[in-house]
C-alpha cells in the first residue's frame, strides 16, 4: 500500500557542510512529485534521505524528522536496510547486476529477504516484469545476462527489480538522463501506470517531463556557491508551470537561469 512522506525541519549534512537546510514537505500516496532544480542544490541528496541511502557516504547525517506515516524514519533502532525494502530506488544509470540473468536480477531481491520456493521467485518476477513493461520483450530469454539489454531495457529492468519485494515508495534519480527519447517515453509510460500502486518521488533535470509525468513538483534552489540547497516552492505541477509563486521558480523554468 502506497504510503504518506511528511519531512518536518530536515537538515542534511556531509561532515560539518550542510547540504540541505530546512526542507519542510508532504509527499501524498500514490501519485508522483518531482523535484527540479539547477545541479548542485540537494535535490538528489534530499531523495537520499527518503530511504537513508545517503548513509553510504561516511559522516553523512540528517536533523529533523522523515515520517513515513506514522514511522519515522530516522527513529532509533530503525534498521536502514528495512527502510531500503520500503523504499525503493532507480538511479541514474541502470545498473543490473553484470553477472546475472535477467531472471535472477528481479528476483535478487526476494533471495535476500529469504524466499526460495522456486513457483513464488516465478510468479513474482513474472508479475514484476509485466509492472515493468518488459514481460514481453525478455520471456523467451530470463536466463540471459541482464547486462545484454538495451539501455532502456536494462531500466525497466532495475524498475523491476525495485517492485519485486514490494515497496510502497518509489525513488526515481534522474532515470531517463542516461536513455534515448523513445527509452525515455517507455519509462515515462511505466511511471504513469504503476503511480497508482506506490508513492512516486522523481529527481529530473527534463522540465517537460515534470510536465509530463508529476502531479506535483517542488523546485530546489541554492543561494551561492558553499550555500545549502533549500526547498523554494513547491505545488500543483500545472501551477508551478503556468503561475508559480515564486520569482525564482519563474526564473528557472522559463530558462532565465539553471
Amino acid at each position: 500500500m502506497a504510503k504518506r512522506i511528511d519531512v518536518s525541519g530536515l537538515n542534511v549534512y556531509y561532515g560539518s557542510f550542510r547540504a540541505v537546510e530546512d526542507v519542510n514537505i508532504t509527499i501524498e500516496p500514490r501519485s508522483v512529485t518531482a523535484f527540479i532544480g539547477p545541479s548542485g542544490c540537494g535535490k538528489s541528496t534530499f531523495l537520499r534521505t527518503l530511504n537513508r541511502m545517503h548513509e553510504v557516504i561516511p559522516g553523512a547525517h540528517v536533523e529533523g524528522k522523515v515520517m513515513i506515516d506514522d514511522e519515522d524514519l530516522y527513529a532509533p533502532g530503525v534498521d536502514p536496510v528495512a527502510v531500503r525494502r520500503m523504499v525503493g530506488m532507480v538511479f541514474q544509470r541502470p545498473n543490473p547486476f553484470p553477472t546475472m540473468s535477467i531472471y535472477d536480477n528481479v528476483a535478487a531481491g526476494l533471495r535476500l529477504n529469504g524466499v526460495k520456493k522456486r513457483s513464488v521467485l516465478d510468479d513474482v518476477v513474472e508479475k514484476s516484469l509485466q509492472g515493468a513493461n518488459l514481460w514481453n520483450e525478455v520471456k523467451d530469454r530470463l536466463g540471459r545476462p541482464g547486462a545484454g539489454l538495451s539501455g532502456g531495457q536494462q531500466q525497466r529492468l532495475c524498475i523491476a527489480r525495485a517492485i519485486a519485494v514490494e515497496p510502497e515508495i518509489l525513488l526515481m534519480d534522474e532515470p531517463c538522463s542516461a536513455l534515448d527519447p523513445i527509452s525515455t517515453l517507455a519509462i515515462e509510460d511505466l511511471i504513469s501506470t504503476i503511480k497508482e500502486q506506490y508513492t512516486i518521488v522523481i529527481v529530473t533535470h527534463n522540465m517537460q517531463q515534470a510536465a509530463r509525468v508529476s502531479e506535483t513538483t517542488a523546485f530546489f534552489n541554492i543561494a551561492g556557491a558553499g550555500k545549502p540547497g533549500h526547498l523554494i516552492e513547491v505545488g500543483p505541477t500545472a501551477k508551478m508551470f503556468s503561475n508559480p509563486s515564486v520569482r525564482a521558480t519563474e526564473d528557472y523554468i522559463s530558462g532565465r537561469f539553471g
